[in-house]
């Protein structure tokens, strides 16, 4: 992990600098990534340099702090500046200069410690693009090229560019992503950016877990290794233990999981933007920690009956939609019920800018409105793909001998179990239910019979209750305060105090 420093310090107190910015109006955040960065061996005076430059620009002292990643390919700086100047006012930063200014500046002091790319490199670097398995930035000169058929042609009057096109263009030939009509000219597939950008991303996937892997499980065969894909029509839920939590993409905040499966496989996971609570486990616990089992259900684009209704409503009121006109369309609608309607519709104008509100607040919903809901959805699904449950946030091994219920009780009695394929994380998970089937006999719970163990009525409803009076009797010594069991149907009332 990244250690927080300053201006003046290698170490910095976070939660100072939280303090200091408590009341501030707002902060900047930005991350400054030279593309050279592996050639630096500490970030850090880089960083300090850009944000004197910084100062002398906006003609203010800043209070900032950083944090270094050297956990990709990339090495970058987290850089988070507090929103007030040297006077105490509201720090003004002209948008220009935080879109162009803050890079060129960055670039400046680059340039000063590696020194100009020389064509040379450049050149270099252009050619590797051409085998490369990604957008590249020759594909997007091709797609502004090409006309309205999507018809590009290699030639070029200068000859590297020339050779960087035909090149380019023979090897998404050979990716099936452009045919060739004769003359040098060849027709784009429609879809060639959005391919190549999940090529890459796939690649980038790839990489992450051949790192991951090699740090902590070296022994893995590359077979036992899948990536899961919730939008694939097959695709169904994940049982398995957390391996790896990090950042897919730190700019956007998504995340990842590594999953060892009930199937005896390790999947990545993209899990987009999980939420605080998920990642904490609600209580500080973390639910996404190494080792706790989780369930991931694949999420898909769907249109709800909320965005019908608006469409009927609109199409029978010339395309426009609000609440008295729903109250005529539905005589049994309430307003209430409407309002979650019109909710529903400001979202999508916040979120995706999809439908317009005039002056007047009636909504303007075009004819194709379900598609383009269909569209919206899509793209929320990136921020959130999956659903992630915590199943148990404790690791298997601890739970052979819990005087809980636990997860493996609950898949033991279970009329529908997860299948579970005797390898890899399902190897583990079988031998911990016959180790905990073992310490169910002795402790009462289940008796041994002619195919096995037979669990009793009631076990789940018994191990719940044990554990609840060894938790209440710690807690009555830790608090000295008496402890008496409730009922199901009593009422209590108090001071709620802690999670347990």
């Amino acid at each position: 992990r990244g250690t927080l420093y300053g201006p003046d310090s290698d170490v910095v107190e976070g939660k100072a600098f939280t303090e200091r910015g408590g009341g501030d109006r707002h902060q900047f955040r930005f991350i400054v990534s030279p593309e050279d960065g592996a050639q630096y061996e500490d970030l850090k005076p880089l960083t300090r340099r850009l944000m004197a430059r910084m100062e002398q620009d906006l003609g203010t002292r800043l209070d900032w702090v950083a944090v270094d990643h050297f956990n990709t390919g990339h090495p970058h700086s987290h850089i988070v500046v507090r929103g007030v100047d040297d006077r105490g006012a509201d720090l003004v930063i002209a948008r220009d200069y935080m879109t162009r200014g803050i890079r060129e500046r960055a670039t400046e002091l680059v340039d000063l410690d590696l020194g100009p790319r020389s064509e040379l490199e450049i050149e270099r670097s252009l050619r590797a693009e051409i085998d490369q398995e990604r957008l590249t930035s020759i594909d997007k000169a091709l797609l502004r090229d090409a006309d309205a058929a999507r018809v590009v042609t290699g030639h070029a009057r200068d000859p590297l560019d020339q050779a960087l096109r035909t090149g380019r263009l023979a090897r998404l030939e050979r990716l099936g992503l452009a045919e060739p009509l004769g003359s040098g000219r060849y027709r784009l597939e429609p879809r060639l950016a959005d391919t190549l950008t999940r090529m890459g991303e796939r690649g980038d996937i790839v990489r992450t877990m051949q790192r991951e892997f090699a740090r902590a499980l070296a022994e893995r065969a590359p077979a036992d290794q899948a990536i899961y894909d919730p939008a694939a029509p097959d695709a169904r839920p994940l049982v398995g233990r957390v391996l790896v939590h990090g950042l897919a993409d730190e700019h956007a905040d998504r995340h990842f999981l590594i999953v060892d499966g009930l199937d005896g496989r390790s999947h990545y996971v993209a899990i987009g933007k999980p939420g605080q609570s998920l990642i904490d486990g609600g209580d500080g616990n973390g639910g996404l920690a190494k080792g706790a089992i989780v369930k991931i259900d694949p999420l898909r684009p769907e249109i709800r009956e909320v965005d019908r209704t608006i469409a009927a409503v609109a199409a029978a009121n010339g395309g426009r939609y609000d609440v008295d006109a729903h109250l005529r369309h539905d005589r049994s609608a309430t307003e209430t019920f409407a309002q979650t309607h019109v909710r529903r519709l400001e979202a999508m104008r916040r979120l995706s800018g999809l439908v317009e509100r005039e002056p007047s607040g009636r909504w303007i919903v075009s004819p194709d409105h379900l598609d383009r809901v269909a569209s919206y959805e899509t793209r929320r699904l990136r921020d959130r793909p999956v659903v992630v449950a915590t199943l148990c946030a404790q690791p298997l091994e601890r739970l052979v001998d819990a005087e809980a219920e636990t997860w493996i009780d609950r898949e033991l009695v279970s009329d529908a179990p997860h299948p579970v394929r005797d390898a890899g994380f399902g190897h583990e998970v079988r031998e911990a239910q016959a180790r905990r089937r073992q310490w169910l006999v002795a402790q009462g719970f289940a008796e041994e019979g002619g195919e096995g163990s037979l669990l009793r009525r009631g076990m789940l409803l018994a191990l719940r209750r044990r554990e609840l009076l060894r938790v209440a009797g710690q807690l009555s010594q830790e608090l000295n305060l008496p402890f008496r069991e409730a009922s199901e149907d009593s009422r209590i009332e108090g001071v709620y105090r802690r999670p347990v």
